[in-house]
């Protein structure tokens, strides 16, 4: 098939696209982009070889090797192009191939190719406000309030006269400005006067009037949360991994490793100028100066939640992870009917929520390629055992069911529809409870090694009978 004839995976008949076949008893060969955790846990997969191309400049984004002392697993000898069987590639590479690859029935691929609808921040905020107008008519407006969990959002400069009457209804409230399609803090900053970002009013920011010139970058103005939950002293998110096998049905897992991180800073509002104070991205606070890349600046969700039972009781903590859970589905729900749906892709998401002093779970950003480069040996381990999981969840070796609901770290929290806890498995409780609830476990014990021995174990069982 010539490259002008070529269409994208999702477009193909099942008859032409099953040319090779499923993976069968050989090696499964790689290809990866990145030159970190990921590529660590690739080299390391018995069974799996690593393929020419793999890696490519983009490794430059996140640099190169883990820089957290541990030593990473070498790189093998590559003799011949060969085929790929799974892809890590970054967004970039995706966006520039999708529409002319030609993709086999068995292989695997990072990124869905519209996968910016749910990460682009202003793009997020439209479909979600999308879906909550939808529900409202349908099922009316006390529905609609399980949606109430962003703050207050208007792109600029599209919407900056709307976003002007708002900010005179509001006044002496904080405002956080934020690029709409950038992470790792760049380009963020807080305001509270419409004078600290005349810019917009003039110059590069304007409305276009000359159609030659270049598209302003987009931004998007969010009500700053003035009360988040503070511990020590300091703000903190928690960065949560969600796994998204297939929009058509909708298919998601939900890791049950992640971590809050904290500000260096302790917290106040009389600084906003402080970024030490107010981002808790990584990339920002590993730059204060009296930062220890030791210590970090990170725990456990284990511990968040352990703490978080012992202040307020285990009832209101599971109020906030259930409402953390309706975060997660709603957002991929608002875009299931638009994502260009391909059974070869499977996207691994960074959630980030933040806890207002209410408990209340807000969702800050989503993001489509979270950082995989180690800050630490616990990190690294956290790192190292969700990827490994997210590859026997992906299963191209074909040793599973494909009907179980946990595999290691990985819970199904969703297969077209809600899934529910089976009995005796509720790993967070205190009092031995066994009531129907969400497969859901964010914070709990992760026994991750015995639980994979068993799956495998009564599988191998299941297909010899």
């Amino acid at each position: 098939m010539s490259k002008t004839t070529r269409v994208p995976g999702y477009m193909q008949s099942k008859a032409s696209r099953n040319a090779r076949g499923i993976i069968g008893d050989r090696e499964i060969r790689f290809k990866c982009s990145l030159q970190n955790t990921i590529l660590d846990v690739l080299r390391g997969r018995p069974g799996w070889q690593e393929v020419p191309g793999s890696q490519t400049s983009t490794q430059q984004q996140e640099g190169k090797g883990n820089k957290t002392g541990y030593q990473p697993v070498p790189p093998i000898q590559r003799n011949s192009d060969g085929d790929w069987d799974f892809y890590w590639c970054d967004r970039e590479w995706l966006h520039q191939n999708y529409d002319t690859m030609f993709l086999h029935e068995h292989q695997k691929i990072l990124h869905f190719r519209n996968h910016y609808e749910l990460t682009r921040k202003n793009l997020m905020v439209k479909n979600l406000k999308r879906l909550k107008k939808q529900t409202e008519r349908e099922q009316g407006k006390a529905e609609g309030l399980s949606f109430d969990f962003h703050p207050t959002t208007y792109e600029l400069p599209s919407e900056y006269h709307i976003f002007v009457e708002e900010f005179k209804r509001n006044p002496g409230i904080t405002w956080i400005m934020k690029p709409a399609a950038k992470s790792q803090g760049k380009g963020i900053f807080l305001f509270r006067r419409l004078k600290d970002i005349t810019d917009w009013k003039k110059g590069e920011y304007q409305p276009l009037t000359d159609t030659t010139r270049e598209v302003p970058e987009t931004y998007v103005v969010q009500r700053y949360i003035e009360n988040p939950y503070l511990i020590g002293g300091r703000k903190f998110d928690i960065r949560i991994y969600v796994l998204v096998v297939s929009y058509n049905p909708l298919k998601v897992w939900l890791y049950r490793d992640g971590f809050a991180r904290f500000s260096n800073t302790r917290f106040s509002l009389d600084s906003i100028e402080d970024a030490y104070v107010h981002l808790t991205n990584v990339s920002v606070q590993k730059n204060a100066p009296d930062y220890d890349p030791e210590k970090g600046c990170k725990w456990s969700t284990l511990r968040l939640r352990h703490y978080l039972s012992a202040k307020h009781g285990a009832e209101a903590v599971k109020k906030v992870f259930k409402g953390i859970d309706n975060i997660i589905t709603k957002g991929l729900q608002s875009v299931q009917k638009i994502i260009i749906n391909d059974k070869h892709c499977f996207e691994m998401y960074g959630y980030d929520i933040l806890l207002d002093d209410d408990l209340k779970p807000w969702l800050i950003e989503i993001n489509a390629s979270p950082s995989l480069t180690a800050s630490g040996k616990e990190d690294y381990e956290l790192k190292f055992g969700l990827l490994n999981d997210l590859l026997n969840v992906l299963d191209l070796e074909n040793r599973l069911t494909g009907k179980e609901k946990r595999i290691g770290g990985w819970d199904l929290l969703w297969d077209d529809g809600p899934v529910l806890a089976d009995d005796g498995n509720m790993e967070c409780t205190t009092n031995g409870s066994s009531v129907t609830t969400a497969n859901s476990f964010l914070g709990c014990h992760n026994d991750r090694k015995r639980q994979l021995r068993e799956i495998y174990t009564s599988a191998q069982a299941i297909k010899k009978t």
